[in-house]
């Protein structure tokens, strides 16, 4: 049996998978949602540990025949790869959805261009008591139809800066695990050339960035098919 940990990307919580769950159990598949939503002082390395957290429930529930494929939405593509990085022997497989990656050092305001930088640094400091970042509005995430609007406004949390100002701190161990990088079109970001400079082949999927929640039939099956791709676990 495949087992997704889907983990959600900046300001929102789990819920964001909710309409992907579903999909992914009616093909038989058990799935993980780790909560990296509370706006305390938490930085990138605390959310890794609890996607590590995560991982090991999950090696505990698991038989040697499971596979364990580690799904990241966003921001969260830097997270999933650090957690990959400390446990590489358990991990069969990477998927980045419209995620930032990028090698031992990365972080999002290494990755970001300078505009979004200084927005993010604004926020937090007129309206984020210098330490969150307020939400956006759910049309920035390329949600427009009214219901999902509605629906993402209510969920949208405020984002720790310190997930944003720490780099991930890797040993190398992560880049033996194979991965893909799903990209949305239009592209927001380069998420595709991210996917590529870390060694991860690359899918197209039309939709806008929070493509979980506008498309989640599509990109299940997505996720599925990973399951058919380079799946190993890497030798310690």
């Amino acid at each position: 049996m495949t087992t997704f940990v889907l983990v959600h990307g900046a300001w929102h919580g789990p819920s964001s998978w909710d309409r992907v769950v579903p999909v992914l159990h009616a093909a038989g598949a058990r799935t993980l949602t780790p909560d990296l939503s509370d706006p305390g002082d938490h930085g990138l390395h605390d959310h890794a540990e609890a996607v590590v957290a995560e991982i090991d429930a999950a090696i505990d529930a698991a038989d040697d025949r499971d596979e364990l494929i580690l799904v990241g939405h966003s921001y969260a593509g830097l997270v999933v790869r650090e957690a990959a990085d400390l446990r590489p022997q358990a991990i069969d497989h990477i998927v980045l959805v419209d995620g930032w990656a990028g090698a031992d050092g990365a972080g999002m305001l290494t990755l970001a261009p300078p505009d979004f930088t200084v927005a993010v640094l604004t926020a937090a400091e007129v309206h984020g008591d210098g330490r969150r970042i307020p939400a956006p509005p759910p049309e920035l995430f390329g949600v427009v139809d009214p219901d999902d609007v509605a629906w993402l406004a209510q969920r949208l949390l405020p984002q720790p800066l310190r997930t944003f100002t720490e780099t991930t701190h890797l040993s190398g161990a992560v880049d033996r695990i194979p991965g893909t990088a799903i990209y949305c079109t239009p592209q927001t970001y380069p998420f595709d050339r991210f996917g590529k400079e870390v060694g991860y082949r690359t899918l197209a999927m039309e939709g806008p960035h929070d493509v979980m929640l506008t498309h989640p039939y599509q990109l299940a099956r997505l996720l599925m098919e990973t399951t058919q791709f380079g799946s190993r676990k890497p030798e310690v």
